[in-house]
């Protein structure tokens, strides 16, 4: 049955990780890119028209742009040979991290040091960027080792 299940499973029409690390790179970042629109998006109608604490509306918004970014870096970014049932629970580990790096940052930057709510999100987005991206290539999608 597994096998039946590996062989009838959906594979892109491309593979993913032969692609030179340059290209995954700004694939990766492309996919970042959307995620981050759906991110901010959702955080600027939070935060702006409904009000909601920018701590709050942050790590919403947040979970948001972690299922774009989830659907498409396995669909476009990396080429795993994990299940969606192993790749979704260690992607769910990095998010959560992702996600409390992410209210520690906008509440030290917005909260502590007063900067403006946007402002504090860029930051928080750029250090999160880079956390999630090593995370992702090296554990979540990372080879699977016998």
């Amino acid at each position: 049955m597994v096998a039946e299940y590996e062989s009838t499973r959906r594979r892109p029409r491309f593979r993913p990780l032969a692609m030179p690390v340059l290209a995954q790179i700004f694939t990766f970042f492309g996919v970042g890119v959307a995620a981050t629109i759906a991110d901010w998006g959702t955080f600027f109608l939070l935060d702006h028209y409904l009000g909601v604490p920018n701590v709050y509306a942050a790590l919403m918004s947040y979970c948001c742009g972690g299922i774009v970014s989830y659907t498409l870096n396995r669909s476009h970014t990396f080429d795993s040979e994990r299940t969606h049932l192993e790749a979704g629970w260690r992607f769910a580990s990095v998010m959560t991290v992702g996600f409390s790096l992410t209210g520690l940052f906008v509440w030290l930057f917005a909260d502590r040091m007063n900067l403006p709510p946007m402002v504090a999100r860029a930051l928080a987005t750029g250090i999160v960027f880079f956390w999630n991206y090593v995370a992702h290539k090296i554990w979540t999608f990372g080879e699977v080792r016998s």
